[in-house]
């Protein structure tokens, strides 16, 4: 049994609000250990997280020199664990704006706990991920009827574990070992579907992974989120144009990939084709944003087969 004195989080921090950083360091007391890994943000960020993390006991700050993407930092933190003052069993992922009640990290470990032991063998749990802007919950990916990719939103006064086919990075517990046998998360990809990639390579392997709809994260997708109707109210995240292009790489990148679910292929070209669609009907970048949609998918065509 995984206790949460035995958790390590990390946070990987780019040009952060150190505001929100502190709150979600503070709801994260109860871990034994708390590692904030800064990609290359400027000096002024640097000092401010070096301040943070020095009146923040059993919290330790890595500094790299350049932004190495999202996978990279968190690669990083995961490297460091080893020199935490206390053994540590499992992992929390976690980006820099996301917030949660101090009472979340316990009830993930509850979970995990639960879902290693209902499964029998080694599991991943997430949080259901809240955008504050559209004031709507993302729910949880799964595959309905063996054939298409669906998501669910079950209550948060329910008390069981939903089996997911991928969770968002962030919130994201894991056992230290799972990492050790799965490898670690693919750095190539920088930052979008870092989360995903992952989920399949969990997934592929054997291990299971579960959503706990009782436990939920304040987390802001993309630039902002807003609500839009297709066939029902949901929260679209609007992107930069440099987000879309590694959003179309990365999504062509896994289309080529022989684990990755072929229900997830199918439902991924569908969504590249809204994506652009909507973003054309509503961005006015919208011209920039094609042009670096365009590049993302000949650049990852070009590239051999992972």
């Amino acid at each position: 049994m995984i206790d949460i004195a035995s958790v390590a989080s990390i946070t990987v921090t780019y040009h952060p609000d150190i505001a929100v950083v502190e709150r979600q360091l503070q709801a994260l007391g109860s871990c034994g250990h708390r590692i904030v890994v800064d990609n290359g943000s400027p000096d002024e960020y640097r000092l401010a997280l070096r301040a943070l993390v020095s009146r923040t006991p059993g919290t330790s700050l890595l500094e790299l020199v350049d932004n190495l993407g999202l996978a990279a930092g968190l690669n990083a933190g995961i490297d460091a664990i080893g020199g935490a003052d206390v053994e540590i069993h499992a992992i929390l992922l976690l980006d820099q704006d996301s917030e949660f009640a101090a009472t979340a990290p316990l009830e993930l470990v509850e979970a995990l706990n639960s879902a290693q032991s209902i499964s029998g063998t080694m599991c991943c749990v997430g949080p259901v991920m809240a955008d504050p802007a559209a004031g709507m919950a993302h729910g949880f990916h799964y595959v309905a009827h063996g054939w298409r990719w669906a998501r669910a939103y079950p209550p948060s006064s329910s008390r069981e574990l939903f089996p997911v086919a991928n969770l968002n990075g962030s919130g994201t517990l894991m056992p230290t070992r799972i990492v050790e046998v799965v490898g670690p998360l693919d750095a190539t990809l920088f930052i979008d579907h870092v989360d995903t990639e992952w989920s399949f390579r969990v997934l592929s392997r054997g291990y299971s992974l579960y959503g706990v709809p009782w436990v939920q994260f304040q987390h802001r997708m993309g630039e902002a989120g807003r609500r839009i109707w297709l066939l029902g109210w949901r929260v679209w995240p609007e992107r930069s144009p440099l987000r879309h292009y590694f959003l179309y790489r990365n999504t062509v990148r896994l289309m080529r990939r022989n684990y990755v679910p072929r229900v997830w292929k199918a439902w991924a070209a569908m969504k590249m084709m809204v994506t652009m669609c909507v973003t054309i009907c509503i961005d006015s970048r919208r011209l920039e944003q094609v042009r670096m949609m365009s590049k993302g998918v000949r650049e990852a065509m070009s590239e051999s087969v992972a």
